[in-house]
């Protein structure tokens, strides 16, 4: 007797979706997605607009989305993420859906039904579709943690206390609990 089959969905059924109900799909499976709370909406709303402002003194070519922002990581159906915040330095990436391809820069500001998929899912995932950094951002515990996927030696863990360092950014340190204050 042959084992039970997982569903296997696409972006389809993700447009399908009933006005306000949100969901993710990684490698054809399903995983929704609850309201964030005030603290995640403050950690995402402050980072943005640093890294913005960043960017914008630089006079960078990059820009900065915030969730609900469509990304498409792989040239399929089967792989639609909507990441707390994406950075995107390739415009030809960018057209009226959201991005097509790997963000530069991912961070995701963690809650207790999303921490298995953001540690877990997403990180291999967002390895393997090409991301260059990926931040993980644990309002519980205090803490983040940065993957450097071009250079593993970069990656770290950090409280909201230090100054983090981007991996992509080399002069970018952000202190989250000042941007709290």
């Amino acid at each position: 007797m042959p084992l039970p089959q997982k569903q296997t969905y696409t972006i389809d059924y993700i447009y399908s979706l009933p006005e306000g109900q949100r969901a993710e799909l990684i490698d054809g499976q399903v995983y929704a997605m609850a309201p964030p709370n005030v603290l995640h909406q403050r950690i995402v709303t402050r980072l943005s607009s640093a890294i913005n402002v960043y960017i914008q003194k630089k006079h960078g070519s990059c820009e900065v989305f915030v969730a609900p922002f469509a990304v498409f990581l792989d040239a399929d159906d089967r792989n639609y993420v909507e990441p707390d915040i994406s950075v995107i330095c390739d415009r030809e990436r960018l057209d009226a859906q959201g991005c097509h391809g790997a963000p530069d820069l991912v961070i995701e500001v963690t809650s207790p039904s999303t921490r298995r998929v953001d540690y877990g899912v997403k990180l291999f995932k967002y390895r393997t579709a090409g991301v260059r950094e990926y931040w993980i951002i644990n309002p519980f515990k205090r803490t983040v943690n940065i993957f450097d996927f071009g250079y593993d030696e970069n990656s770290g863990v950090y409280v909201f206390d230090d100054d983090i360092p981007s991996c992509i950014y080399p002069d970018l340190t952000v202190n989250i609990a000042d941007l709290l204050a």
